[in-house]
């Protein structure tokens, strides 16, 4: 059996934490909608159940994640906690194995997988999302 929450605190907390439609989310997908990038939301990863893409551009084959530090283990971010330590240490670093497993399952379909943190800039994160967009349409086979 896997521990639970070190408080009811610790619980409430987790259970109102976003994980879409977070403000970086909403920003960059501003900012996309606002150059005129058309893109799906929330979509499942093929042959991968309970893992979605944040912003997809299915005909031009690119996934977008943006990833929270903590949840994800930001180099420069993640913390651990104290409390229940091994059992978080254990989840989070499957989290990130997760990742891992996502990013090259994509790359095996032929997919551009794009990873932002949630610390980095709405504006540079859009504006590199939109140069992928450019680039991938350019190229032969893109739309």
């Amino acid at each position: 059996m896997s521990p639970t929450a070190s408080s009811l605190a610790v619980a409430a907390r987790m259970s109102r934490q976003a994980s879409r439609d977070t403000s970086q989310e909403l920003a960059v997908r501003r900012l996309l909608h606002g150059d005129g990038l058309r893109y799906r939301l929330h979509v499942p990863v093929p042959g991968m159940p309970r893992r979605t893409v944040d912003i997809m551009f299915s005909k031009l084959k690119i996934a977008v994640f943006l990833d929270g530090c903590f949840w994800h283990g930001c180099p420069d971010h993640a913390t651990s906690p104290r409390a229940n330590a091994e059992w978080w240490r254990s989840k989070l670093d499957r989290n990130m194995e997760r990742d891992r497993e996502t990013t090259d399952q994509l790359h095996s379909m032929g997919w551009t997988v794009l990873r932002f943190w949630e610390h980095e800039s709405a504006e540079e994160v859009a504006r590199r999302i939109s140069a992928t967009v450019v680039y991938r349409r350019s190229s032969p086979g893109g739309s």
